[in-house]
């Protein structure tokens, strides 16, 4: 029985052969390129902000309630600067450049750098941040969609994670007492 759903194995073997310098990028690849470059390359200016952000607050954190928000904050850079290394390395397997200039790095992210007084408003800043992430990141994976399933699944887990970071954040909110309304 034929499967029909593949292409001929000689068909694929020999347009793997075309434009091997593509590396991944195959002629199956449906994006535009430059416009999935561009994408990335906003996210990947978005997560260097947080990572500016997050650190920043870590260094700047005082009061009683300090340690323990000290922490969460270094946790949550850590892992922003893994995202960050995980979109970088996906935008060089498309053939692009990261554009890690700072340079109108803030103009390319999505989120703000806030950095807020108070420990509390400066966990405020960073869950606004995190909710912009979520927004933008659900309409990344609506973009690529089945059009680039590895993108959209590096985005998925990034997703999850900023979910879990804006979690985290309204946890520590109401440990604080405070509400996350502004």
């Amino acid at each position: 029985m034929k499967n029909e759903f593949l292409t001929d194995i000689q068909t694929l073997r020999q347009r793997a052969r075309q434009h091997i310098e593509r590396g991944a990028v195959t002629e199956g690849y449906q994006p535009d390129i430059k416009t999935a470059v561009r994408i990335l390359n906003e996210a990947l200016a978005t997560e260097i902000i947080c990572v500016l952000r997050y650190r920043r607050h870590y260094f700047m954190a005082s009061g009683i309630h300090a340690q323990s928000v000290r922490q969460e904050f270094m946790q949550h850079a850590t892992e922003e600067q893994a995202h960050a290394d995980q979109i970088a390395e996906r935008i060089t397997q498309l053939r692009g450049e990261p554009d890690f200039s700072p340079q109108g790095l803030a103009s390319r992210s999505h989120s703000e750098y806030k950095e807020g007084v108070s420990i509390t408003d400066m966990i405020k800043e960073d869950l606004v941040a995190e909710r912009v992430a979520i927004e933008s990141y659900s309409e990344m994976i609506k973009y690529f969609g089945d059009k680039d399933p590895t993108t959209r699944r590096m985005l998925e887990e990034i997703l999850a994670k900023e979910e879990e970071h804006a979690d985290d954040l309204v946890t520590l909110l109401e440990t604080l007492g405070e509400t996350a309304k502004k």
